[in-house]
C-alpha cells in the first residue's frame, strides 16, 4: 500500500510505499477518528499483536492513510472495515507530528483528526484490533499519564488537543 507525501501544507509532493515511509520517516497523509458516545465516553482500540508497529497499544477509535482528495469518506470507509460500523464524520483539526514507533519506524503525519458521535458496539476486525473499551476523556488522561507505554504515540500527543476541542462543545 502507497501513502501520499505530504510537505507541511498538506500539499501532496508524490507517493511512497508504507513501509518504506516508516523506515525514512517521510511526511505523509494520515487520518485520525474519534468516535464520542451520548456519554462523551471515547471508543479506544488495542492494536492486534499482528501490526507491524505499535502492536498491542491502545489508541483512537481508527485511523489509516488516505490514498485519494476523498478524507472524509476514506475515513468512514475505514472506519466500517476496521471496526464494522459506520457513523457520521466531521473533520476538527489537523497537526503534524513525527514520533518513534519502535522497530527502527517513524510515524510522521499531518494528520486530519474525525470526529463522531455514535452510540453502537462495534464488531471491529480481528486482524486489526484485539480489544475495544468505551473511556472518558478524564480516565484517559489519567491512565496515559500513570502508563504512558500502553498507548501509542500519536493518541498521547493529540489527547490535549482532543480534550481542549470537546471543552469547546
Amino acid at each position: 500500500m502507497d501513502v501520499l507525501l505530504v510537505n507541511e501544507n498538506n500539499k501532496v509532493i508524490g507517493k511512497e510505499e508504507k513501509l518504506k515511509a516508516h523506515k525514512k520517516g517521510i511526511l505523509h497523509r494520515a487520518f485520525s477518528i474519534f468516535v464520542f458516545n451520548k456519554k462523551n465516553e471515547l471508543l479506544i482500540q488495542k492494536r492486534a499483536l499482528g501490526k507491524y508497529h505499535s502492536p498491542g497499544l491502545w489508541t483512537n477509535t481508527c485511523c489509516s492513510h488516505p490514498i485519494t482528495k476523498n478524507l472524509i469518506e476514506e475515513a468512514k470507509n475505514r472506519l466500517q472495515e476496521e471496526m464494522g460500523f459506520l457513523c457520521d464524520l466531521e473533520e476538527v483539526f489537523s497537526f503534524i507530528y513525527k514520533a518513534d514507533v519502535g522497530n527502527n519506524l517513524i510515524e510522521h503525519e499531518y494528520d486530519h483528526v474525525f470526529f463522531g458521535k455514535c452510540n453502537i458496539t462495534p464488531s471491529p476486525d480481528p486482524n486489526e484490533v484485539s480489544d475495544w473499551r468505551w473511556i472518558s476523556l478524564n480516565q484517559l488522561k489519567i491512565d496515559v499519564e500513570k502508563e504512558p507505554s500502553k498507548y501509542t504515540p500519536w493518541l498521547i500527543l493529540s489527547l490535549p488537543r482532543i480534550i481542549e476541542q470537546i471543552n469547546k462543545t
